[in-house]
């Protein structure tokens, strides 16, 4: 293979990459690049969501590092092969990616095939995320310029080889749909004539990637790659997981955290025919069948006996009061942002507002639930799975089955929706954990019922406010005091700095707007529950405070909220530029059209988070009984250069419905220490006759490009919930939507 190293492109002078080049087994060319660390510098800050990366590094004890074995294949029959280091959740990375790619290497984008990237954090690291993660919509962020380089370079060698085989000079020599063509002669060689001398070539010193305006593929609408096998039923997710003598599983755990198994009825279960095992943990147990129908009449049968333990007591009640508690006490609290003096300035100001905010617990419900098949033997184990962390997968399957890491092969899958539930291994654990009792292979499954029960929660969090306004009615000081789990702590405890958890101040210690007095704190409280990341992460509660509030200031300043916060973004133009945006296209100035026997009212949002700038207008109609409907959903996004626009609009319309679920109708609860959903009919989720019109405006932009998966998410909430209270006056301060308190008679 032949090495070589260039430098200081013409787009990052200084930056150093590393470019490996050479022939593919049996023919061909291959490119090694590193992800290198160009991502971070997108943004003013490492995010705090590469200490998740850092975490799996961890994990599998690899070095994070240059990954210039992730490698691009062109075969001689011209197919390029792509392996990705990311997992297709849905979000459209397996479109996106490709695109970047075939971009510069002048090739059609249905030439490139794609190909799972196997655990290794060495190879694979993500440079936002610092490992082999995919999450806090990053993907494309990440790959924006490293794919880009190593599609140029390789379009670069393609052409050199054609040059020195027709002896001219390569400057007169273009590449396009695979072909590289000699313009003063005409002739013509494809791609797949000419990887075996490019192969023998170094790789270029220096590249000069395409202009914006010489984009033929980004910015583009284009269909997804995916979409076909989706529809046609040939793609394969872990649940679809198949193996010779294979065996299927389905589990039960302690319906209380921290609970313990104590009997079962082995011999009911046994008695149910297609049964074959049964399988016992601490606090767990699963029934083994031939298939799912068995396993799942055999654990009916079981009737597990529980010692319900400490938390046998719990209640959401008990547990909002020891919140409300700690958030008051303020004890252990953290300070996360401290401009000027609130204590001093506070006195000063003509009129003070203070209120709590509260979001509850979530579950992720994803469409595919929780699996894992496990075919586990003496000398190595295979996970078949779709998990968001492989290497995270790895380590802790290794851990498990007592084998050293390199011994645990994950074989990743799409995943039938993530939502950072696929951050998470503890289904992968707890299945290996019990497969180490069989001698062959066996998928277990959890019910809906056991997943939404036994679910890794969005965290409850409680939120103190003030602020103070002066006589005109702008801020003179903001307080915010956050009080909740810290999810970093357990996940990756280097992230958390002086006490303070970066995921859970996001969006209200960067909050957009000038005030001249500003302190945001953080009062870490762990109640007895597990807790994970959901989608929108930190922003998804603190956005959801923050521009609520900002609209409780400009309703005490009798001013439109549109006007008010527009006046407190002369520092933040894009910011300020799709809320005009959002404000234009929603007809803001206009009066909405009356419905007969319900209140009608409009909402905003703004949002900066992921690396993008959003703002939301939600237009609401609420009924005498408290029935909420939302009609329409406007959204300005500036995202910086847009790589596929039909996945920057899917992507927001997706985050809208699943934010809007959650803020109507979502909550997970606790009686007696169990929670007390189990299915959609109780934790219910959107029916398309439900979903507004969701109309999405992206601004134009050539800087790097910014997330999109999440940010939908996170700026819905407070755009309904402002919404709501332009229509009837009642200020929700905590979530979901209480009917009730809508009512008028």
């Amino acid at each position: 293979m032949n090495d070589d190293i260039f430098s200081a492109t013409p787009q990052s002078p200084g930056r150093r990459r590393f470019l490996r080049v050479g022939a593919a087994a049996g023919g061909g060319l291959l490119i090694g690049f590193g992800l290198g660390a160009c991502g971070r510098e997108q943004r003013n800050e490492v995010p705090a969501e590469a200490a998740v990366g850092n975490a799996a590094t961890k994990t599998s004890g690899d070095a994070p590092g240059l990954a210039h074995n992730a490698f691009i294949r062109i075969d001689r029959e011209g197919l390029v092969t792509l392996i990705v280091h990311k997992v297709e959740m849905g979000q459209g990375t397996y479109t996106a990616m490709p695109m970047l790619l075939a971009e510069e290497l002048e090739v059609d984008l249905f030439k490139v095939k794609l190909e799972q990237a196997p655990a290794d954090n060495n190879l694979y690291s993500d440079p936002l995320l610092g490992g082999q993660v995919t999450g806090g919509s990053t993907s494309v962020r990440a790959s924006w310029e490293p794919l880009r380089q190593a599609g140029a370079a390789a379009r670069l060698m393609l052409v050199e080889a054609a040059a020195q085989a027709w002896k001219v000079d390569a400057a007169g020599c273009t590449a396009k749909n695979g072909m590289v063509t000699h313009g003063a002669s005409g002739r013509t060689m494809h791609y797949g004539e000419l990887v075996d001398a490019a192969a023998k070539l170094p790789a270029p010193k220096a590249i000069v990637l395409k202009k914006p305006a010489d984009f033929t593929l980004i910015g583009k609408k284009h269909q997804r790659l995916d979409s076909g096998d989706k529809v046609n039923g040939q793609a394969k997710f872990g649940i679809d997981a198949r193996l010779p003598n294979m065996l299927v599983a389905t589990v039960a755990a302690s319906p209380v955290p921290g609970g313990a198994l104590q009997s079962v009825d082995e011999a009911a279960a046994m008695a149910v025919k297609g049964v074959r095992q049964v399988l016992k943990i601490d606090n767990a147990v699963a029934v083994v069948g031939e298939h799912m129908w068995a396993a799942k009449q055999g654990l009916a049968a079981l009737k597990p006996k529980w010692s319900d333990g400490a938390h046998a007591d719990m209640t959401t009640a008990s547990i909002v009061a020891d919140m409300k508690a700690a958030a008051e006490s303020g004890k252990g609290a953290a300070v996360a942002r401290k401009d000027g003096d609130v204590g001093k300035e506070a006195p000063k100001g003509g009129q003070v507002l203070e209120a709590v905010y509260e979001m509850p617990f979530l579950a992720h419900a994803t469409m595919e639930p929780m699996n894992c098949t496990v075919d586990l033997r003496e000398d190595g184990c295979d996970l078949y799975v779709g998990t968001q962390v492989p290497t995270f997968a790895q380590g802790a399957a290794a851990k498990i089955a007592g084998l050293p890491p390199e011994k645990v092969k994950v074989h990743n899958h799409f995943l039938g929706g993530g939502f950072g539930r696929r951050l998470e291994v503890d289904f992968i654990v707890q299945a290996v954990a019990f497969a180490k009792q069989l001698k062959q292979p066996v998928k277990f499954v959890w019910t809906r019922e056991e997943d939404v029960q036994h679910d890794m929660y969005r965290p409850y969090y409680y939120d103190r406010l003030a602020a103070t306004l002066d006589e005109k009615g702008k801020p003179l000081s903001w307080s915010h005091r956050i009080t909740g789990s810290s999810i970093m702590s357990r996940f990756a405890p280097p992230a958390v700095k002086n006490g303070v958890d970066p995921d859970a101040v996001e969006g209200a210690k960067d909050m957009p707007y000038a005030i001249p007095n500003v302190m945001v704190d953080y009062v870490r409280h762990e109640p007895p529950v597990p807790t994970a990341f959901w989608r929108g992460v930190g922003p998804t509660h603190n956005i959801f405070v923050v521009e609520s509030f900002i609209d409780e200031l400009a309703a005490a300043a009798k001013q439109d909220p549109l006007v008010y916060r527009r006046d407190l973004l002369d520092k933040s133009p894009r910011m300020r530029a799709v809320l005009n945006l959002a404000a234009e296209k929603a007809g803001w100035d206009q009066p909405l059209a009356p419905i007969a026997g319900r209140r009608v009212g409009r909402g905003l949002s703004t949002q900066f988070a992921f690396g993008s700038y959003m703002a939301q207008v939600a237009e609401v109609s609420v009924g005498a009984d408290g029935e909420v409907r939302v009609h329409r959903v406007v959204c300005a996004v500036d995202c910086g250069q847009v790589v596929n626009p039909d996945t920057v609009v899917a992507q927001i319309e997706s985050g809208v419905v699943f934010g809007l679920t959650a803020a109507l109708w979502n909550e997970i609860t606790f009686d007696k220490g169990r929670v007390q959903q189990s299915n959609f009919h109780d934790y219910r989720m959107m029916r398309i006759n439900e979903a507004p019109r969701i109309e999405v405006f992206i601004a134009q932009s050539s800087d790097a490009p910014g997330g999109i998966g999440e940010p939908g998410t996170s700026a819905t909430a407070p755009a309904l919930a402002n919404a709501i209270f332009a229509a009837t006056g009642k200020r929700l301060r905590k979530l979901p939507v209480a009917g009730d308190a809508l009512k008028t008679a």
